[in-house]
């Protein structure tokens, strides 16, 4: 990561600076664990009924 710091007077770190490919990576990012933080109590489906069910449907 190519971060610069903003600090204050006494050097406190305040803000921070990123280029904007960094930063659109890190929202991807948190949208993604949100994603997975909403889905965690979904059922899961076994690989093998997925396959199946992509067979049955021409997909695969």
């Amino acid at each position: 990561m190519h971060e610069q710091f903003i600090t204050d007077k006494s050097g406190q770190k305040i803000s921070v600076i990123l280029p904007i490919h960094e930063y659109n990576e890190l929202l991807e990012d948190l949208k993604d664990l949100a994603t997975v933080a909403e889905l965690k109590n979904e059922p899961t489906v076994s690989l093998d009924s997925v396959i199946k069910k992509l067979k049955a449907n021409d997909l695969l």
